[in-house]
């Protein structure tokens, strides 16, 4: 199959304007790409092939990019920046064409068939001419199916071409296919399975890739990538992330407890010398006649301080108090003495729950499952948990003490009891409240973030990184 021939769209500035462009795009969706990379990326240019797509796909790879966590942002823009194909392609002699009903309409339960024996036939073979055929494939679908007119005139959907096709529900007919070559074992029975849905899934990126393509060519590569290329799992939105950006996040836990933990080593080493003793330094320059010529420093007498987090742990906010409390639980080191509080509707002590080597799915399910922190009527109760906080643990916050407050302050219009918290900020050392909403809505509706406020510093934590950067400051020496 090859390309129709369409006129390529000059870059400014040639190649070189071209390949900053596309280093813009990986920073605008955050995948840090500095001037050192950027120069390697173009001498990567200069020495490989440039018609070899893959080879130069893994060649500017392995110079922009610093973590493997960004290789699909890199793989999904490379795919816009640098297109398999420009324009319709066409198919040629030796190409699979989609079938036909008599009446010119795809035939939908022909074309399920021949996408079961081409997925056989990959599987079967391993060859990359079988990939090159499925491909095709997807690329004829796209046009032919996902195809639909809209206002701005042609346009692509990946939903429409694969719809009817669903392909998915293949996998049965794909074992089938497969039994003469694969051992009626159990475990090699399992490993087809495992292989055959990666394959699916593999053709259905194919389908997404060709349609981002097709409408990057409608309606331009910078507006496709701002909607169909996610953005890393520590710039999503705790309130708006899906399971998998969670799972992300979790994975990316003991990294970012490292981060903040060289952080507070750095905070802790500048902090070492302690304040000028004025009267030593005036003591000692008696021998220079009264000039202070060596300054002599108070010894500071450091200690650990203790830590108390008090955590909404109800749906809305699960996901983010999850993340915090298993990034503070992989920083107790740093501290004397952690101590956690969970609350739905009423408080209780889950610190026995964190454990560093503990998965955060298991702790958030043994506090529902063992403690006491869902209310009569499972709904959040700020008001409630601050009272319980007080008075059935009147000693867990002391004069030592940070307390860091995660939650999003929405209290189903019921008593804040503000006094209240105001009494456990008063004994605390610290006291923050971290907040997962946009600061536009504190105060809207039944939140009562303005009221809290007045009497805790407040902070909008919206994503894992802005709470790396929030907590990396509150961290107490």
């Amino acid at each position: 199959m090859s390309a129709a021939t369409v006129p390529a769209p000059s870059p400014p500035h040639g190649l070189p304007g071209h390949l900053v462009g596309f280093v813009a795009a990986l920073r605008a969706r955050g995948v840090p790409v500095g001037p050192s990379e950027t120069v390697d990326a173009g001498r990567v240019l200069t020495v490989l092939d440039l018609l070899d797509r893959e080879t130069l796909r893994e060649g500017l790879a392995c110079s922009l990019l610093r973590r493997a966590t960004h290789r699909a942002i890199f793989d999904g823009l490379f795919d816009l920046w640098f297109p398999s194909a420009l324009g319709e392609r066409t198919v040629d002699s030796e190409d699979i064409e989609v079938p036909r009903q008599p009446g010119g309409e795809v035939d939908i339960p022909a074309l399920r068939k021949l996408l079961a024996e081409l997925l056989i036939e990959e599987l079967a073979e391993q060859s990359g001419q079988a990939t090159q055929r499925l491909d095709t494939l997807a690329a004829q679908i796209v046009e032919q199916v996902g195809r639909y007119e809209s206002a701005r005139g042609p346009s692509y959907s990946a939903y429409r071409a694969l719809k009817d096709l669903q392909p998915q529900t293949l996998l049965a007919r794909i074992l089938a296919g497969m039994a003469g070559a694969t051992p009626d074992d159990g475990f090699d029975s399992e490993v087809a399975k495992r292989v055959a849905r990666g394959r699916i899934n593999r053709f259905r990126s194919s389908v997404e890739a060709e349609t981002r393509r097709r409408e990057a060519e409608q309606i331009g590569r910078d507006r496709v990538a701002s909607y169909s290329i996610g953005r890393q799992a520590e710039e999503v939105d705790f309130l708006r992330a899906s399971q998998s950006d969670l799972d992300e996040l979790r994975r990316s836990t003991q990294r970012l407890a490292r981060i903040l933990a060289s952080r507070l080593a750095v905070r802790r080493r500048h902090s070492r010398r302690g304040e000028i003793d004025l009267r030593r330094t005036l003591r000692k320059s008696m021998s220079t006649g009264g000039v202070p010529i060596d300054l002599v420093n108070r010894k500071p007498r450091p200690g650990r301080p203790e830590l108390v987090l008090l955590c909404d742990v109800s749906g809305s906010v699960a996901g983010f108090s999850s993340f915090t409390v298993s990034l503070v639980s992989a920083l107790r080191e740093q501290f004397s003495r952690v101590r956690i509080f969970a609350f739905v509707g009423q408080v209780d002590e889950v610190t026995e729950f964190f454990d560093p080597g503990l998965p955060a799915d298991t702790a958030m399910a043994r506090i529902f499952n063992e403690a006491s922190v869902v209310g009569p009527d499972g709904r959040s109760d700020y008001g409630s948990a601050l009272l319980g906080m007080a008075r059935e643990f009147p000693t867990a916050i002391t004069s030592r003490s940070s307390l860091l407050v995660l939650g999003d302050a929405r209290t189903n219009y019921r008593d804040p009891e503000v006094d209240t918290l105001r009494e456990l900020v008063e004994v605390a050392k610290h006291a923050h409240w971290l907040n997962p909403e946009r600061h536009g809505q504190w105060g809207s509706g039944d939140s009562a973030a303005e009221r809290y406020r007045e009497v805790i510093e407040m902070h909008e934590c919206r994503s894992a990184k802005q709470l790396t950067a929030v907590v990396s400051r509150l961290l107490p020496v």
